[in-house]
């Protein structure tokens, strides 16, 4: 693990969970594109109003990134890279976007929590993920719905 403060934040969490000695290192990652929405994402996780992210898979295929994984751990950090808390996987579902449910938008803890906040919020960041690789989101689009328990911080 390079991010001495991620690095850290694990082996104080190993030191409190020696079960979890033997555990794979843990990505160390920020939500979103931008500081505002990486800054947000990870204070929702520490205030435990946000238990749920999403990625497409279209955007994780491109960067050949794997599915996330149920039962790993990853250190979620603010846009400057400093750690902030571990979370579980849960939950690893995929859906079409239009198939996505309020109750998933609440579990999501963006904005008002609704449906229709979760749809905008999301196209536009699809819409910034997908660019680069000239491609757009759609309705039909699969979305990668990660669920998550913060373990720590």
């Amino acid at each position: 693990m390079e991010n001495s403060s991620a690095r850290n934040m694990w082996g104080d969490f190993l030191d409190a969970h020696l079960e979890f000695a033997f555990e794979d290192a843990p990505k160390v990652m920020h939500f979103g594109d931008n500081e505002r929405d990486a800054d947000l994402g990870v204070d929702l996780i520490i205030k435990n109003l946000k238990k749920a992210t999403s990625f497409s898979l279209l955007g994780l295929q491109h960067r050949k990134e794997p599915l996330p994984k149920i039962g790993a751990f990853i250190v979620l950090t603010d846009w400057s890279g400093k750690a902030k808390c571990i979370v579980r996987t849960t939950a690893v579902k995929l859906k079409p976007f239009f198939s996505i449910t309020k109750e998933y938008a609440q579990l999501d803890g963006l904005g008002d929590k609704s449906l229709e906040h979760w749809k905008k919020f999301h196209w536009d960041y699809f819409s910034r993920e997908l660019a680069p690789f000239n491609r757009v989101p759609r309705d039909s689009m699969i979305v990668v719905c990660v669920g998550f328990e913060k373990v720590y911080g």
